[in-house]
């Protein structure tokens, strides 16, 4: 309830900015008819692309009209095969997320990592926190693919990396699910947290299994074995909404079996390095030629053009 309250008075508020950035603009033209300054031309330029991006925002958040679109999000990121290079890639993706994340005032909270071998990340499960997190970020789902000059090939060759992400909407409090304490196995295991550095030297670390389904959530970063199962529960509880709400939609099968193969052809983005620089997506085809700004979070032109595109096909 105080989280439904939250959100239409972050709506409201953002009208009442868009209505007020309206009337600015206004005045501003009617100022810049009778003085043509180059201070009033910038000031009425500044204006006109306050509204613009109010007008984008506005255009978002009438495209998140599903009810689990304003829930958190659970993110997981997997590397594909290529050991070293693609556990790099998959970390380079976890900048990114949490970047963008911050930028939105969101919150992440890792709920559970494991390093990669010599660099990067084996996986990684992200809470975020924020208002539509789920359904803006629900378009990032898929297999991502890079393509880059080896910094881990000592003869500078080009090579392509691949990596899943996974997005679904944490069920909360207020999804009931129905899980019997005879359909769970729990084991518990040692932790180690970012770093190699051990969280716990006891068996802190939980792994849940939903024996029907073969659904398993673990988690090794809170300080006891508690607190781990706690948060394992909560991820098991948000795959198995995300489960039941895929078969409502008769997509599961279809996405899944595109996101399990993480190999050429089956990405929806390429992020390109070498021979030139540019990020496209597959599905929209948009494409921004600033990977860097990309990699450092600026990721939501994709995320527009892609509810855009689920808007249209729908």
């Amino acid at each position: 309830m105080l989280r439904e309250k939250s959100t239409l008075e972050n709506e409201i508020a953002r009208l009442d900015a868009l209505r007020q950035a309206r009337e600015d603009l206004d005045e501003w033209l009617t100022l810049a008819e009778e003085d043509q300054s180059a201070e009033i031309l910038e000031t009425l330029s500044a204006q006109a692309d306050t509204l613009e991006e109010l007008l984008q925002v506005t255009e978002m958040n009438m495209l998140l009209s599903a009810p689990e679109d304003g829930k958190d999000a659970i993110l997981e990121i997997h590397p594909g095969a290529g050991g070293t290079e693609a556990q790099d890639w998959a970390q380079m993706l976890l900048r990114m997320y949490v970047r963008w994340a911050d930028a939105q005032d969101f919150k992440a909270e890792y709920l559970d990592f494991l390093d990669g071998d010599e660099a990067g990340i084996k996986s990684v499960t992200l809470r975020i926190r924020g208002a539509n997190a789920y359904g803006l970020l629900k378009g990032e789902r898929g297999i991502h693919r890079l393509i880059r000059i080896s910094p881990f090939d000592s003869s500078g060759r080009r090579h392509t990396s691949f990596a899943s992400v996974d997005v679904i909407p944490d069920a909360g409090d207020d999804i009931t699910i129905d899980m019997k304490e005879t359909d769970l196995r729990i084991d518990f295991f040692r932790s180690s947290g970012p770093g190699g550095q051990s969280v716990n030297t006891t068996s802190s670390a939980v792994r849940i299994t939903h024996i029907p389904t073969g659904t398993v959530a673990q988690c090794q970063n809170e300080k006891s074995q508690h607190a781990n199962r706690d948060s394992a529960m909560q991820i098991l509880k948000a795959r198995l909404y995300d489960l039941e709400l895929r078969k409502r939609q008769d997509e599961r099968q279809a996405e899944y079996a595109n996101k399990m193969d993480i190999s050429f052809g089956s990405q929806i983005r390429t992020y390109t390095l070498q021979p030139y620089r540019l990020v496209k997506d597959h599905r929209t085809n948009t494409e921004i030629g600033d990977v860097e700004a990309v990699l450092n979070g600026r990721i939501d032109t994709f995320l527009r053009d892609f509810l855009l595109y689920l808007h249209a096909e729908n």
